[in-house]
């Protein structure tokens, strides 16, 4: 996990999604006073504050923060994660390495757990060894003519991979805050939250805790019933960096 790596390939389209969701409110109010499109790119371009913004990104209407996709990069991740992260679809595309296609003999990372990372280096060595013979397996299938979709199946779940996803602000604030969540696996939950940690940096008001943050902070209230944590965030911290600080410190 010390080698995950997170980019916003378009931060850009942050602004994009801030000015649309403004506009998009208040075409719902003016529409009677738009009489042409140049009424309309006059509605469209009219200045805004940070307050307003905050107050319409708080308003339940779901439909104002679908207008832009925001496309982040995530590198080094284990296909576990992958896994886990594509059960969302709605408001959501992934592209991610092909095993199909691509061929990892020789060049396979991994991505080593966190509660292994706890337990010290013999701990890794002996899980990076493990990883290592699968791929070894691997490539041997791969020698003997074995295509690499089949000889893909004896990879280990802890291959390091690349995923791009695309999604509206309304998807990335649905995906943050439930995979957050501390129901959630370290992994998942560390590149969600590192997801979160950039586009926090870049507009803090659309990614606020109380609106990305997972339901102990956004809702002061767990949906988990007997199967949460009793650890609420709130607790401690709320914002990505200090919570990142708080739950991974083995990383750092």
């Amino acid at each position: 996990m010390k080698n995950i790596e997170i980019k916003i390939l378009n931060p850009e389209v942050i602004a994009e999604a801030e000015q649309m969701q403004i506009f998009a409110a208040r075409l719902t109010q003016k529409g009677h006073k738009i009489k042409s499109m140049d009424d309309l790119t006059e509605l469209y371009d009219k200045p805004y504050t940070p307050e307003l913004v905050g107050k319409i990104s708080e308003m339940p209407h779901n439909t104002l923060r679908q207008f832009s996709m925001i496309n982040v990069a995530v590198v080094g991740a284990s296909r576990r994660f992958l896994a886990q992260i594509t059960r969302r679809r709605i408001g959501v595309t992934f592209v991610s390495a092909s095993l199909q296609y691509s061929d990892y003999s020789g060049e396979a990372d991994f991505t080593v757990p966190y509660s292994i990372i706890e337990k010290g280096q013999k701990a890794i060595d002996y899980f990076l060894k493990i990883c290592k013979d699968a791929m070894e397996a691997y490539s041997d299938f791969i020698t003997t003519g074995i295509d690499n979709d089949a000889a893909g199946y004896v990879a280990p779940q802890a291959l390091s991979n690349i995923l791009i996803i695309s999604a509206t602000p309304q998807a990335w604030l649905e995906m943050i805050s439930q995979r957050v969540c501390r129901r959630n696996t370290a992994e998942t939950r560390y590149v969600m939250l590192r997801i979160w940690q950039e586009l926090f940096a870049l507009n803090p008001i659309i990614f606020a805790p109380k609106l990305a943050g997972p339901d102990c902070i956004s809702k002061n209230k767990c949906r988990e019933g007997d199967m949460a944590c009793d650890n609420p965030h709130w607790i401690t911290r709320s914002e990505p960096t200090e919570i990142i600080g708080d739950d991974f410190p083995a990383l750092f």
